[in-house]
């Protein structure tokens, strides 16, 4: 016989469901603003925000898949993409060949710098302008421990 489950109880199960809304709903809604002003997508814009704070623009893809949550075959399926819009060049890493670089272009950067006012200030409108100050440090809090314990699980496989 199985244990019966610890159910949530009401204030839990409203925050999982708030919680929910965020997760399902927050990626939509900046997909359509990226989309409508820039042309491109919430993850498209993750992949190419992340490589222009990299150090010379560079990141080995498997690093940079992990930093953006996704797997290796589907950022090298949009790499392929970048490619051929020229945001990005890939080639072997110098240091050890079984990986793989991915340095963002002039074009990239220029796609980045043109993409980033209307999505900050969305991600502000959705995100932070409803909180005050102490609300935004305690989500910040909440989040990265709900955050460390997803990572820890995903890195278990």
């Amino acid at each position: 016989m199985t244990d019966s489950p610890q159910w949530l109880d009401e204030h839990q199960q409203a925050v999982w469901q708030d919680l929910l809304t965020v997760v399902i709903a927050l990626p939509t809604l900046l997909d359509r603003q990226l989309e409508r002003d820039a042309e491109t997508t919430n993850y498209d814009y993750s992949v190419l925000a992340r490589l222009s704070m990299a150090p010379d623009l560079t990141m080995r893809l498997s690093d940079l898949a992990a930093q953006c949550d996704s797997s290796l075959p589907r950022l090298s399926k949009l790499m392929v993409r970048f490619e051929q819009r020229d945001w990005v060049i890939r080639r072997p890493d110098p240091g050890n060949g079984r990986y793989t670089l991915a340095t963002l272009t002039e074009t990239g950067l220029q796609k980045v710098v043109t993409s980033a006012p209307g999505h900050v200030n969305r991600v502000r409108e959705l995100v932070f302008d409803p909180l005050s100050v102490t609300q935004q440090r305690n989500l910040g809090i909440a989040l990265s421990h709900i955050a460390g314990t997803v990572r820890e699980q995903l890195d278990r496989k």
